[in-house]
């Protein structure tokens, strides 16, 4: 299939580097644009707490061959933080924060709808982590999206913001993940329902957190570990989530 992560796809995309303040820092996202000039549905793409890097630059281009706009936002001002420690000490209060990931998102949102690609009534959130964890605060928060997904990010918000959500939510999690434990995951569902949300669940047997993500060469925080299985998987559920919330020119329900 065209658009999987890390292979070659057939399709001519374009890609650029785009700047915009947010979080009190200049961030530098990563835009992708499909073939052609109309404009085309979207998909906001966030990264693991350690920041952008080419996971998620390779993951906006494969959704671009499929023909989205993609943008892979930022979250550390054009750093990738790969310390554990100085992640944590970045992440932990921000994942505390509500109107500081909604400022992330809005703000990357924001230079998104303005690419002139951009159908702006036509645009997703698929976010990993805290990315996912900054999308699910955009749909709390009210924003136009047409889906949620987000991987190993099943987190809650505050009380009734949920009913705020306005599109389907799906969320990806691995069995074995210790950062996203089954008591949190049922939070996460129960807070969904409550909220009348349409919301799906998928975890992953065996997987620990980040499951979906490459190896890495430099220090993890414990639980973390790479399904290779079970990452295709994720990304063929967040393709299939787009599909039936996004659909392209031409896929039944467009």
């Amino acid at each position: 299939m065209a658009g999987t992560p890390g292979t070659a796809g057939t399709a001519t995309i374009a890609t650029r580097t785009v700047e915009y303040p947010a979080d009190g820092l200049t961030m530098t996202g990563h835009l992708a644009l499909p073939a052609g000039a109309d404009r085309r549905p979207a998909v906001l793409l966030g990264p693991e707490g350690t920041g952008l890097s080419d996971v998620e630059r390779r993951r906006a281009d494969a959704l671009a061959e499929l023909g989205y706009v993609a943008l892979a936002f930022d979250l550390h001002g054009g750093r990738y933080v790969s310390d554990p420690e100085e992640m944590l000490a970045r992440c932990l209060p921000l994942l505390a924060d509500p109107e500081r990931m909604r400022g992330i998102g809005h703000a990357a949102l924001d230079v998104l709808r303005a690419e002139p690609r951009t159908d702006p009534d036509r645009i997703a959130a698929v976010g990993y982590g805290t990315g996912g964890a900054v999308a699910l605060e955009l749909g709390r928060d009210g924003a136009n999206l047409r889906a949620i997904g987000t991987v190993n990010a099943t987190t809650t918000g505050r009380p009734g913001e949920a009913a705020r959500i306005r599109c389907p939510v799906w969320a990806g999690v691995g069995s074995e993940d210790p950062i996203m434990p089954p008591a949190q995951r049922e939070a996460f569902t129960a807070e969904m329902q409550a909220a009348g949300v349409d919301w799906r669940l998928t975890v992953y047997g065996g997987a620990l957190h980040a499951f979906h993500h490459p190896p890495v060469d430099h220090p993890v925080v414990p639980g973390v570990g790479h399904h290779p299985r079970h990452a295709r998987r994720a990304w063929r559920d967040v393709v299939d989530l787009l599909a039936e919330c996004l659909p392209l020119e031409g896929d039944p329900g467009a």
